[in-house]
């Protein structure tokens, strides 16, 4: 059994984690009966830590908010995972947070133990970052989208489209989605009466966000399943769907959730569904697969296919002749 104080601390750890612990799972965790969790309890109590706790079967501990809370509990993988995070974020796409992580990476690489530090300073030394080109966007805005989404207020933007014309909305928001490379807001749109997935870098916020709004059942795949299938497809001019001679997991490896979505069918095929801003970048990168593959739509990508044929039976037959001429 652990000494008191480790196991207040081993309280405290799991009270941290935003759920609500029954007091025999917390003896089972800590290897105690359940009136020593309640004692445990009264001591955090004591020493400034606002555990709430509610009656009944299915009622628990929980820790809540306070200004007098002391400083954050993390164990070994939290802590180097905390720091992985600022060290990403330092260089990451959303502007004005680049110093701030580095000022906080530091200040958390000052507090842990030296095992910790050695594993943090050589996932420094052994990381480059290659300086993106993509677009950014504002901290300042992020928060104020995040926020507009917890409180239901509706947000007024200007959102620049694929074609760069720029028009006016109003907006519910739902959610954000990050895919590694862009963020995106999902919301509905009273005005085409219908769900709507928004580049952030495009917009531009009418603050302050307003008035509040009824909450609506989430789209279809919930907001990540809703803007992937707006990313992968629905904000390029050519859209096709195919069915793939191959595994989906194979065909998933060389899909990201920003390039196109893939429905495993059985029997070692799947369908692909997927966008590009021209049709020769589409049958280029189907025929890349390295598999047999059947356009279902559209009908102008299925002629398409005939003019890359030929093109690259030219460009063969071109290839031989300068081949055997040498």
């Amino acid at each position: 059994m652990m000494e008191t104080s480790a196991r207040l601390l081993r309280l405290l750890g799991l009270l941290q984690v935003p759920r609500d612990w029954t007091g025999p799972a917390l003896a089972e965790r800590l290897e105690v009966d359940v009136r020593t969790v309640r004692r445990d309890v009264d001591k955090l109590r004591t020493l400034g830590y606002p555990v709430h706790s509610t009656p009944g079967t299915t009622g628990g501990y929980r820790l809540g908010a306070g200004a007098a809370l002391p400083p954050l509990l993390l164990d070994d993988d939290e802590a180097v995972a905390v720091a992985v995070g600022l060290r990403t974020a330092a260089g990451g796409t959303v502007t004005g947070i680049e110093e701030t992580s580095v000022r906080a990476l530091a200040k958390l690489e000052q507090v842990l133990p030296n095992r910790l530090r050695r594993r943090v300073a050589a996932l420094g030394a052994a990381t480059a970052t290659l300086a993106g080109r993509g677009p950014t966007v504002d901290a300042d805005d992020l928060s104020a989208i995040a926020a507009a989404c917890r409180d239901h207020e509706r947000l007024r933007l200007d959102y620049t489209t694929n074609d760069g014309a720029t028009t006016r909305r109003v907006v519910e928001p739902q959610g954000l989605v990050h895919t590694g490379r862009r963020w995106y807001l999902v919301a509905w749109d009273p005005d085409r009466d219908d769900w709507r997935t928004f580049r952030v870098d495009r917009m531009r916020l009418r603050l302050p966000a307003g008035p509040r709004f009824a909450p609506r059942d989430p789209p279809a795949g919930g907001v990540a399943g809703h803007a992937q299938r707006g990313i992968s497809s629905g904000a390029y001019p050519h859209r096709a769907r195919v069915l793939l001679d191959a595994p989906a997991d194979q065909v998933g490896e060389w899909v990201t959730p920003a390039s196109g979505t893939v429905t495993d069918l059985g029997d070692g095929r799947c369908e692909l569904a997927v966008g590009a801003y021209t049709l020769d970048s589409l049958g280029v990168w189907l025929g890349a697969f390295g598999a047999e593959f059947t356009v279902l739509e559209p009908p102008e990508l299925i002629e398409h296919l005939d003019v890359l044929a030929a093109r690259f039976a030219r460009a063969a037959g071109a290839s031989r002749e300068v081949t055997t001429a040498g």
